[in-house]
């Protein structure tokens, strides 16, 4: 038989978080006999790598199911969307309509580059109410340029046939028919595929948390343009404290916040930290002077082992250059106030 009779599989681009229904979603085109690459997206609120935020380990799932992984980090122009998303954000900082468009687009990129046939998600119909209703995922689908293309197949049954399943390149019989938020589908389908232990659904997008999300909010109203990937990460961690409009406070509440906190502080940033005393290293950003310098002191005193009503030393670093100035541990009601 010449290579030219030899049928020509299908192809699909998987949008593959790491949770359990990407996954599935996967595993049914495999399924149908559909060779299947992945794409993963990382954004700053995401970090697959060590099974926080939006994913869960997807290398590792990526290998078990024998596909190619593909990653795409979204920084800057992440950020940028953020500060005045189209479709605007759900219950927090979240903007999942936009979100959901961006990966769309890596997604497409890398359909049109391989010469896949379609996109397959793990998206299932009225699990999350902002992006995973119908009118939203037409929207999506629309302003991404792939009205007919995005394929998903755990939710399939109870949304119109794709492009994919009108030309038969997959079966629409042999999809699924799972909705809302229960489990239950999901689990009987991970069963059915012989799925160990399987993850929960990769939902942990950080901006999706109330009080991470107030952090993110204080932090875009307060930058002139959008924030750097360092004040992300420096959100991560600590307690935070809005000073003044320009200026800000992270207080370590452990050892290894402390050590992430100083890796993160910049040549601008003052350090500060109780010389005598177990304490918290602390990173002041934005402008300052003495009185501040003096305000933060005490804060950073309330949070160490320095006795409360007895001047303390604190240490200051700026540039690599230290010094020292004498303050008492602040009030805990009036530094309450301060906290984001």
């Amino acid at each position: 038989m010449s290579q030219d009779n030899v049928e020509k599989k299908p192809k699909a681009i998987a949008l593959l978080s790491g949770g359990l229904d990407s996954n599935l979603a996967v595993r049914m085109m495999l399924e149908q006999g559909v060779d299947v690459e992945a794409v993963a997206i990382k954004t700053p609120f995401c970090d697959f790598d060590c099974g926080k935020g939006c994913g869960h380990k997807v290398k590792e799932v990526a290998d078990e199911l024998g596909i190619k992984l593909n990653t795409v980090y979204f920084g800057e122009e992440y950020l940028r969307m953020m500060k005045n998303p189209k479709h605007g954000y759900g219950s927090g900082m979240n903007p999942c309509i936009d979100c959901r468009e961006m990966m769309y687009g890596a997604a497409k990129k890398h359909m049109e580059k391989t010469g896949a046939d379609f996109i397959i998600t793990g998206e299932v119909l009225f699990q999350r109410p902002m992006s995973q209703n119908n009118r939203a995922l037409n929207i999506i689908e629309d302003e991404s340029g792939l009205a007919g293309k995005v394929l998903r197949p755990l939710s399939a049954k109870h949304l119109p046939p794709t492009e994919a399943e009108k030309t038969g390149l997959v079966k629409r019989e042999n999809l699924g028919d799972i909705k809302g938020r229960s489990r239950k589908g999901q689990l009987a389908m991970a069963k059915h595929f012989g799925v160990q232990e399987p993850p929960n659904a990769a939902g942990g997008c950080l901006l999706t948390d109330p009080a991470f999300s107030k952090r993110v909010e204080d932090l875009m109203n307060h930058v002139k343009d959008i924030p750097s990937i360092n004040d992300i990460e420096l959100l991560k961690v600590g307690r935070h404290f809005r000073l003044s409009p320009n200026a800000k406070l992270v207080v370590g509440r452990n050892k290894d916040e402390n050590e992430i906190i100083a890796a993160l502080a910049e040549d601008a940033d003052v350090v500060l930290e109780a010389k005598d005393y177990v304490g918290p290293v602390c990173v002041l950003r934005g402008k300052h002077d003495s009185e501040l310098l003096h305000k933060v002191a005490s804060i950073v005193l309330r949070y160490s082992d320095a006795p409360k009503d007895v001047a303390s030393k604190v240490k200051v670093t700026v540039n690599g250059v230290t010094s020292e100035i004498d303050s008492v541990p602040g009030d805990s009601s009036e530094i309450e106030q301060l906290r984001i």
